[in-house]
């Protein structure tokens, strides 16, 4: 089961969207953020902000279009966009420097953020980040090419209709369904807050459709690597053994940064940190307790 303790409900605002976040408490503590990924929810770090609740202050936010954020209306959810929501948060609520740890998408977005700023992070984690898989910045395609690929493939989820799950119980099945790696408890409690009940009953997820549409350009290769490269904190990457392939820390990726190192846990997929919850936390922590003046 999540902490004992239990967060309370924020909005912010950042480019007119009303974002919403999650606050643990602790206001008097160093500051930790983390940042989910492509289709997930603040909820996701329900087990591992109870963890760190005591001796971080931890904030927690819906990334624009998922959650119980709004969603973007005539944009494509760009790298960049998500990155400019982190910084609105860190600098409203006056958080930096702090502690940043992220998962999936979320951690290519932390570490540009860190990157863009790198005076701000005191730490990074990325847990399975996603970035530089073959193909990254698709440069080589002729733009007319993927500019058409973009109008396309855009234009296709304006017919896709978010799929509709008669019961609460179904829906919940379907997430067991496709994460083979995960509990029942955990299940239950990311399908219970990443979902709504529709006006006729059925149940849907929370996240916007278009968050599966990719921008015509993303971050280039060659400014990833540089961004990489400016990031001046000690940073953890931690990757499942049965995870995705092609993940930061991968593939010569660790080479990019100043001071880096990487934990392979046995036996964890994608969701790492809730695959080998115990090992995960335990490897943040050990992390943490090296970091200067301590995480």
């Amino acid at each position: 089961m999540p902490s004992a303790a239990q967060p309370t409900s924020h909005s912010y605002f950042s480019q007119r969207l009303r974002l919403h976040y999650l606050d643990w408490g602790n206001t008097s503590a160093p500051h930790m953020l983390l940042v989910h990924g492509s289709q997930d929810h603040a909820h996701a770090w329900d087990w591992f902000a109870g963890k760190f609740a005591k001796s971080h202050h931890v904030l927690v936010p819906d990334l624009r279009g998922h959650g119980d954020s709004e969603w973007v209306r005539g944009s494509s959810y760009h790298h960049a966009d998500y990155v400019y929501d982190i910084d609105q948060l860190v600098r409203q609520r006056a958080l930096a420097p702090l502690v940043v740890v992220s998962h999936s998408m979320g951690g290519t977005l932390a570490s540009l953020y860190a990157g863009v700023f790198p005076e701000n992070v005191r730490a990074l984690v990325i847990i399975e980040g996603v970035g530089l898989w073959p193909g990254w910045s698709d440069s080589a395609r002729p733009p007319a090419e993927r500019l058409r690929d973009w109008i396309d493939n855009t234009r296709k989820l304006a017919s896709r209709v978010p799929r509709r799950y008669p019961t609460w119980d179904q829906a919940y099945q379907r997430m067991l369904e496709v994460n083979a790696h995960l509990s029942a408890e955990h299940t239950r409690h990311l399908a219970q807050h990443g979902s709504n009940q529709n006006e006729d009953g059925s149940f849907s997820w929370k996240y916007d459709n278009y968050t599966h549409a990719w921008p015509p350009y993303r971050v280039p290769e060659q400014d990833m690597v540089g961004l990489w490269q400016r990031i001046t904190c000690p940073v953890l990457l931690i990757n499942g053994t049965e995870g995705y392939p092609h993940r930061i820390g991968q593939d010569g990726t660790l080479a990019h940064f100043r001071d880096a190192e990487v934990v392979d846990v046995p036996g964890a997929g994608h969701w790492a940190h809730h695959d080998r919850f115990d090992d995960v936390v335990t490897a943040v922590r050990a992390f943490l307790d090296r970091v200067p003046g301590g995480g």
